[in-house]
């Protein structure tokens, strides 16, 4: 049960990622309020990794790729553990 809430957690904030992610694309949707909300939940998480990764060229953002790889290393550590 543990397993399946964690997984679903992790899921959902997976999501929330790409979501977040996908919407730099289509700037003009950025002030909607579902985008805010998003926004709200991966910023924090995503500045993380924007402090140690610069964007190359001043445009491209690697940060959201660690990120996504840092998230899938402590779900499947945290699977391993449970």
């Amino acid at each position: 049960m543990l397993i399946a809430i964690v997984k679903t957690l992790f899921s959902i904030y997976t999501l929330m990622l790409l979501i977040k992610v996908l919407s730099s694309w289509f700037p003009q949707y950025r002030n909607s309020q579902f985008l805010r909300f998003i926004s709200q939940f991966t910023d924090p998480y995503l500045n993380f990794f924007r402090k140690f990764i610069p964007p190359i060229g001043g445009t491209i953002d690697l940060s959201p790729l660690v990120a996504f790889i840092a998230l899938q290393i402590v779900e499947t550590f945290l699977l391993r553990i449970l």
